[in-house]
């Protein structure tokens, strides 16, 4: 296989997480005043490179603080 290649595109860890992983994407757009909403097909195509990376960069940082939460709640536990 190529590097970066991977049998199926489609896998995913947890499937269900599909649904979170969007709302929050659009949810950030939306905060960003970026002009994309849930159900508009996820064209992005006059969404600049720039912008689209602010959301992803949004995404890792809201993403790392849950993970990080998450591990400290079950530390106290």
């Amino acid at each position: 296989m190529a590097l970066g290649s991977s049998r199926s595109r489609k896998s995913q860890l947890i499937p269900e997480a599909h649904k979170i992983l969007d709302n929050m994407k659009y949810e950030i757009a939306e905060e960003l005043n970026l002009g994309v909403h849930q159900g508009s097909e996820d064209y992005w195509g006059y969404v600049s490179t720039k912008n689209c990376g602010r959301v992803g960069g949004e995404m890792v940082k809201r993403l790392i603080s849950l993970a990080e939460n998450e591990l400290i709640n079950n530390k106290k536990a």
